[in-house]
């Protein structure tokens, strides 16, 4: 049987793995934005964030019948309605609204601000104590982002900025909820059943929303739709919640300071969206702050 238990308390041990997983979940995640931004440029974003998380949750039930997967435990059902809240809900939903305002490219500085919450609710959530200089790199991190913000973006389109905010932070606390729930219940587990748990609110969403002429819709937009249904919604996070229980939430969650440097080479590439000097500086900027907060996260 597949499996991806681990044990109680902090990082298992395999420090390594962790990093390397996560580092794949952020390579996929990497995406998720662009791809975004690509489906609502046709498609409502109450439609995106319904349809995702319902065809990503039809994979999931094949795999939890496959692998003869055991249901979660009542004591379990918490934790994964603040992950199908934070990951499946919360983030798809506040990130495509704000992407009918504001451009992938400039979305994506936010991010950086993702290892700082996610850090912040693995202390609340989990038992992780990193150490105080950790949180001078997290912080330097995430200033230079919101700094990025105040000064590019904030007065041109205040709903997509204040959209995405808010999907940061409900997307760290899914993060570090569903990497404390991984070490009981497994990484791809936890997804899969949060998944499943949205299942009955998500599809009739998705049918209520369905466009009247989906002939009528782009191919690049159900491209971006497939996307972040099995990418961003499934596959991704098997890889990360794995990383985030092997090597520690506040450590490995530092990877996602590459993610906006990851995701604004395909806007770039993808969308042909222009990528400024002052956005390349800070995402460099942000980068640099993983060395020294990997270092002591512990």
């Amino acid at each position: 049987m597949m499996s991806n238990k681990l044990s109680l308390g902090k990082p298992t041990g395999n420090t390594d793995k962790g990093w390397i997983n996560g580092f794949i979940g952020v390579l996929i995640f990497s995406g998720s934005l662009p791809a975004t931004r690509m489906a609502v440029l046709d498609l409502s974003p109450i439609f995106v964030t319904a349809a995702r998380a319902s065809i990503a949750a039809l994979l999931a039930i094949c795999i939890l019948l496959f692998f003869k997967e055991k249901r979660p435990l009542k004591t379990q059902l918490f934790s994964l309605t603040i992950v199908s809240l934070g990951v499946v809900f919360g983030f798809p939903l506040l990130s495509a609204l704000a992407l009918q305002y504001v451009t992938s490219a400039h979305s994506l500085v936010f991010l950086g601000m993702l290892p700082l919450a996610t850090a912040i609710f693995g202390v609340i959530r989990g038992s992780e104590r990193p150490r105080p200089i950790f949180w001078v790199f997290s912080i330097i991190g995430s200033l230079l982002v919101v700094g990025f913000a105040v000064a590019q973006g904030i007065s041109a389109s205040p709903k997509g900025d204040i959209l995405m905010f808010l999907a940061v932070i409900l997307c760290g606390l899914g993060y570090a909820e569903g990497a404390q729930l991984s070490k009981t219940l497994g990484g791809w587990q936890v997804i899969s059943w949060a998944l499943v748990l949205a299942l009955p609110i998500m599809t009739p969403m998705a049918l209520y929303m369905l466009p009247p002429s989906p002939s009528n819709i782009g191919t690049s937009a159900w491209i971006g739709l497939a996307y972040v249904s099995v990418f961003s919604m499934l596959i991704g996070f098997i890889f990360w919640y794995r990383g985030l229980a092997q090597g520690g939430i506040a450590a490995v969650g530092q990877l996602q300071l590459l993610q906006p440097f990851f995701g604004l080479a395909l806007a770039a590439t993808l969308l042909h969206e222009k990528v400024s000097i002052g956005m390349l500086v800070i995402t460099l900027g942000v980068i640099l702050c993983v060395a020294g907060s990997r270092k002591f996260a512990k």
